[in-house]
């Protein structure tokens, strides 16, 4: 039986007679049995759409700004309250793995409980973490407090995408996605900046009694949000308990591998040990969703050729934007011998599309031009442009890589919260969860992948091209544990192991090497996005056609 009715309701409905209506999927009205409701995207009022996006994108900027910034506080919380050096690194640690093992999970479990009811758990956990953070005594609490931050973080960059999908539709829905992205870009690109400003100006607990401050005014806006979503979901639906286990082992596994692996050597038992571990793991997941009746990811969807090219955008914009986010700094201090305030600046280069370029890519969409056309421009920009910071050099013109970095940035930011929308347009509503979930989950775990894999290619081949002519600066010590410092952008340290006179000469050496090493690392970058757009040429080109998963018109 089908079922058609009103959707307007509440003091924010549509006045009487523009009410949109709602048509129902099939359902047994059968005692005990509840229907799933397919609402209509796009029939909550303007101020409620406003309400809701204002409180997702707060939410949204938290996440990624504790991400990339609270790195810049470890030097002051080691400082503070005594803490080695293997648990505070677990202070970032801790926040991306519970991040990366559960966004996918909160995805699915919103599906089921409700989307604003899973949006304002994820900020109470968050909000609460903070708090926890702000008065840690010790750095343990504080790696506890971070990982149950990650838990929350997970839940609102899940459930914050599903919730504008459910909102918003058409050009409203694109404008929003593009803010989204804006906004995400924005905390990644500005955390660093925005946590060193509040380290030196108010102290390092400040950066997470920011957190809370902005996620208590988000709970307070959640009864009003509440009264403007018409959620789908499906009551009959269970929690996969089993599929939500082996996946969240899988990731964490994964991720603890990756970051262990810098530690204990990538070819290391224990290493290796974690990484089959995550195949084990993913092959029994597999097995359990394909025999579940209601699973955490819907494979069917994942099998969608055109779903997973669009997940596939982000992957590429980690390789080639996030690790040059995170490591170029190194480079311009390390090599380029400028300052970290003179190396922020030149970031900007980087970073500045991100304030422009997401809205007019929105924009353009509204006025006629395919979105796909504008997604491969982007995966195009990011080849061209990461190939062309190969032209950096220690005594570099800064004129000749502007480009090139603007390039770079133009190609994150133009994909930015567009690739969302059409990812989540291919979906049915009462799996929108899920797939924002799968979407962000490959979204962030290629950073912490990309990441993981530039540092360690980087240690690499510097180690390589160290130890080829360390002999003939005796006292410079060992060959690994000086590219090792090198790598994190220190040279003048291991520098001070020399001779006075021979330290001149030391520093070139060492320059001369990271220099090598990293023009060797833009071109494995340029190569992986280039087979990144390769690979979702061909995914579209053989998904053309009505996706199966998508819903109905």
């Amino acid at each position: 039986m089908t079922q058609t009715e009103s959707v307007a309701t509440g003091p924010e409905a549509d006045p009487p007679g523009t009410a949109a209506t709602r048509t129902d999927a099939p359902c047994t009205d059968a005692p005990g049995t509840a229907a799933t409701r397919t609402d209509s995207p796009g029939t909550t009022a303007p101020r409620r759409q406003t309400l809701i996006l204002t409180a997702v994108l707060l939410a949204v900027f938290v996440v990624p700004t504790s991400i990339s910034g609270t790195g810049v506080a470890l030097p002051h919380i080691g400082a503070d309250i005594g803490a080695s050096l293997v648990p505070l690194q677990w202070v970032v640690n801790a926040f991306n793995v519970a991040f990366a093992c559960l966004t996918l999970a909160w995805g699915s479990i919103a599906d089921i409980i409700g989307r604003i009811r899973a949006f304002t758990i994820g900020a109470a956990l968050y909000a609460v973490a903070s708090l926890v953070s702000v008065f840690a005594a010790n750095v343990y609490v504080l790696d506890a407090a971070r990982a149950l931050a990650g838990i929350g973080g997970a839940a609102l960059f899940a459930c914050g995408a599903a919730l504008l999908s459910t909102v918003f539709e058409g050009p409203a829905r694109g404008r929003a996605f593009a803010l989204f992205g804006t906004v995400a870009g924005l905390g990644v690109s500005f955390g660093p900046s925005l946590s060193g400003l509040l380290v030196e100006t108010a102290g390092w607990r400040w950066v997470f009694a920011l957190h809370a401050v902005v996620l208590g005014l988000v709970l307070l806006a959640v009864p009003a949000m509440s009264k403007g979503v018409r959620e789908t979901r499906d009551q009959d639906a269970r929690i996969d308990v089993a599929g939500t286990a082996l996946f969240v082992v899988a990731m964490l596994l994964l991720t603890t591998g990756i970051a262990q692996g810098s530690q204990w050597g990538w070819a290391s038992p224990g290493v290796l040990g974690l990484f089959a571990g995550t195949v084990v793991a993913l092959g029994a997941f597999a097995a359990v969703e394909k025999r579940h009746t209601h699973p955490m990811l819907d494979l069917g969807a994942v099998a969608d050729r055109r779903f997973l090219a669009l997940c596939l955008v982000p992957v590429a914009g980690s390789f080639a934007f996030v690790t040059m986010l995170t490591y170029l700094p190194s480079y311009l201090t390390a090599a380029g011998g400028h300052s970290s305030g003179a190396a922020g600046l030149i970031m900007v280069l980087l970073t500045f599309p991100m304030l422009v370029l997401p809205l007019i890519a929105a924009k353009l969409v509204a006025k006629g031009v395919r979105a796909m056309t504008i997604i491969f421009v982007s995966l195009v920009c990011l080849v061209v442009g990461v190939a062309g910071l190969s032209l950096f050099s220690p005594d570099v013109d800064l004129a000749l890589v502007a480009l090139p970095m603007l390039i770079t940035g133009a190609g994150y930011a133009l994909a930015a919260g567009l690739v969302d929308g059409e990812a989540l347009s291919l979906i049915p509503p009462e799996r929108a969860g899920m797939a924002a979930g799968f979407l962000n989950t490959l979204r962030l775990g290629s950073e912490a992948v990309a990441v993981a894999v530039y540092g360690s290619l980087l240690a690499t081949l510097l180690t390589g091209r160290t130890s080829d002519g360390i002999a003939a600066f005796p006292g410079a010590g060992d060959a690994a544990t000086v590219a090792g410092t090198a790598a994190g952008g220190n040279i003048d340290g291991p520098a001070e192991a020399v001779s006075a006179a021979q330290r001149e000469g030391f520093v070139d050496f060492l320059v001369d090497a990271y220099d090598s090493a990293f023009h060797t690392v833009i071109w494995v970058l340029a190569a992986t996005c280039l087979v990144l757009l390769a690979t979702v040429a061909l995914l579209l080109r053989r998904g053309g056609g009505k996706s199966p998963t998508a819903p109905a018109s």
